[in-house]
């Protein structure tokens, strides 16, 4: 059973912006703390800020051989059973670090001469050089220093979605950077039977990390290896007989062994192979996509007949105008992600004098809404849904750009069932844009079924050329 089967929430993972994990059994998936590389949010930025805090808390003790202090920091990296996220197959038993293996790690990172010589330098290089930590291991160490900022995105996503939470819920070990201590407090969480759940977002999971012991080997060391052995003729070489010299990797790791501390050993004397490594893993990876995340066909693919239809099966008025917004962010999440995440429905801004009615964060690395974001204000895109039929004007108008603002951006897409003269109010748009109140894409219902039809063809995921003929319309 899913978390949207267990709290009923009448969607499926491609409307959802966590990751609909069993709740008995762990989902093969990890978090990467290269993932928060390329999220600008504040609470991204939070993330990235937090890992880099306690990770050089971590070094200070290693080269300090502060052993009490380096196994008070490992020794509260708990199991984060939690977020349903691992290796397990039965059960959601994480590896973790904890009591138990906090004293092996602690003789390893000692030990270590990619640690006593400065060639770490973050928390993902321990997952190329330091025994005992593998995807698995990095993710669990990332979901601990990370416990708090994700309990406050799963009480975000409770309210989103109308989970029920539990109040005076023990957190588990928080790391406070003010200190460079863990702490505790007690929090509203949900509870899957008398056990707590922490929601975890869909960008930052990966399937595998972005660092790679085996692919750093493999890919960039052994090539490495491999050129200076056909530089230098040297007896590994063979040649064929068509003249082609050649050096087997089977011959290279006969000759070099294998293991981590060779790869520290043969770095130590090629660091700019692992500069390299560095540079070509500057970027993130790209979030998973819907087809990536999928587990079942019927439950993590869209089924856009039935996003569309939720939406135009509603009678206009304002009797469904609660169901229409709520259809709308169903739709639009699915047809938007990976680009637009974090949605937040009916968002209280101006000490609640005013409501968005959805607020989505762009998180897009690609695409339309990336080239927004390179060339206008739009760190989020606001979301104004109107249920009826007949004259939507300017005071529907005003309205949306009245929500602008230089941190929520000043772009926002307003939808509505249809309109009277779609032309004039185009034009009302553009004449917004000229004032510099802020850039508004208008959408009827048989835009939705456009976009729908486009989101079913390959590759048109991110590209959107509906919104950028629109957009285009307000600029040229």
């Amino acid at each position: 059973m899913r978390v949207s089967e267990y709290f009923d929430l009448d969607e499926t993972q491609p409307s959802l912006d966590f990751v609909d994990v069993d709740v008995e059994n762990d989902v093969r998936l990890f978090i990467d703390p290269r993932a928060f590389v390329g999220i600008t949010s504040e609470w991204g930025i939070e993330c990235v800020a937090l890992v880099r805090d306690y990770f050089s808390a971590l070094l200070r003790a290693v080269c300090d051989n502060d052993r009490r202090t380096g196994l008070m920091l490992l020794g509260d990296l708990r199991e984060p059973r939690e977020t349903g996220l691992g290796l397990s197959i039965q059960g959601t038993r994480g590896r973790g670090v904890g009591d138990e293996r906090a004293e092996d790690l602690w003789k390893a990172l000692r030990r270590s001469e990619a640690v006593e010589s400065g060639l770490i330098e973050d928390l993902e290089d321990t997952v190329l050089m330091i025994y005992g930590i593998g995807r698995d291991v990095i993710s669990d160490i990332t979901t601990n220093i990370l416990r708090e900022p994700l309990i406050e995105y799963t009480q975000a996503m409770c309210q989103v979605y109308g989970i029920r939470i539990q109040e005076s819920i023990p957190s588990g070990p928080l790391w406070n950077p003010r200190t460079s201590h863990w702490y505790q407090k007690l929090v509203a969480l949900p509870l899957v039977g008398e056990n707590k759940l922490i929601l975890v977002p869909k960008v930052i999971v990966r399937i595998k990390t972005t660092y790679d012991a085996g692919e750093y080997y493999t890919h960039y060391l052994l090539e490495e290896l491999r050129s200076e052995e056909l530089s230098a003729n040297s007896g590994l070489v063979e040649v064929l007989r068509n003249g082609t010299r050649r050096v087997t990797k089977k011959a290279l790791m006969e000759k070099y062994g294998t293991g981590k501390s060779v790869l520290v050993e043969q770095t130590l004397r090629r660091p700019d192979v692992l500069r390299r490594y560095r540079n070509e893993k500057r970027l993130p990876s790209f979030p998973l996509s819907h087809i990536d995340l999928m587990r079942d066909p019927e439950k993590d693919i869209p089924d856009w007949d039935s996003l569309l239809n939720g939406v135009l099966a509603l009678q206009p008025g304002r009797a469904d105008a609660t169901r229409y917004e709520k259809a709308i962010q169903s739709l639009l999440y699915a047809l938007f992600y990976p680009a637009l995440v974090y949605p937040k429905r009916q968002d209280r801004i101006h000490e609640g004098r005013k409501i968005i009615d959805i607020t989505f964060t762009n998180a897009a690395r690609e695409g339309f809404f990336y080239w927004l974001g390179l060339h206008y204000c739009a760190p989020k895109v606001i979301v104004e849904c109107k249920n009826y039929t007949g004259e939507v004007g300017n005071p529907e108008l005003d309205q949306l750009s009245g929500r602008f603002s230089p941190n929520r951006g000043r772009c926002g897409i307003l939808i509505c069932r249809s309109f009277d003269d779609k032309r004039l109010f185009m034009q009302r748009c553009r004449d917004t844009a000229d004032e510099q109140r802020g850039f508004i894409i208008a959408l009827e219902d048989s835009d939705l079924v456009n976009l729908v039809s486009m989101a079913r063809q390959a590759n048109e995921e991110m590209e959107f050329a509906l919104l950028r003929e629109r957009f285009e319309r307000l600029i040229m």
